[in-house]
């Protein structure tokens, strides 16, 4: 009875161990899991590059790092990473709208059932913004509504020259009723 309960805890045990995969945490440690980017200027993509140790015992392979909007796209090594040694994930968030962000990619390493997810933020300022902040003059086409002469200026009407008068019927009418005999014109219907 002790040998049957004995190897029924072993077979837990052993069920148990294999049941569970590996974690990132196993295999790769990042120098940081959130880059703030600050503040960077509207229009400007901006990259943030994380660097990955491989922790292992073996080369370590990045499967996919993924963002998970289009505004951002990622880049990573592609050969493995020798035990020891670091490789990197290159996030390049677009930029194109004003405000503060927040994105995130996901991580996935061969051999691990875990994914990873690493984050990028910042503020994106208008260029008007930036410069302020940077102690730059802002040009006036930036923010300011200064007047300006227009590009054209706008063509006065002759007085020595008569207007055109268009005739009664559009020339299109006239012509398909030329020749034509008009309703007074038609003889009457005869009844017979």
């Amino acid at each position: 009875m002790k040998k049957l309960l004995f190897t029924f805890a072993a077979l837990a045990l052993i069920s148990g161990t294999f049941a569970q995969g590996k974690k990132a945490s196993d295999v790769a440690k990042f120098e940081t899991e959130v880059i703030d980017l600050g503040k960077i200027k509207q229009g400007t993509p901006t990259t943030a590059k994380f660097i990955v140790n491989n922790i292992a015992g073996e080369p370590l392979m990045i499967e996919q790092a993924n963002p998970t909007c289009g505004c951002t796209i990622s880049d990573y090594t592609k050969t493995p990473i020798e035990a020891g040694k670091t490789g990197e994930i290159n996030a390049t968030y677009n930029a194109a709208n004003a405000g503060s962000f927040e994105k995130r990619l996901t991580v996935k390493f061969a051999g691990v059932d875990e994914v990873k997810s690493i984050t990028i933020k910042g503020q994106v300022l208008t260029a008007e913004e930036y410069a302020k902040m940077n102690g730059e003059t802002v040009p006036a086409t930036m923010g300011t509504t200064a007047e300006t002469k227009p590009a054209v200026e706008p063509v006065k009407a002759d007085p020595a020259l008569k207007p055109v008068t268009t005739a009664k019927k559009p020339a299109a009418k006239a012509k398909a009723t030329a020749g034509k005999p008009t309703a007074k014109s038609k003889p009457a219907a005869s009844k017979s």
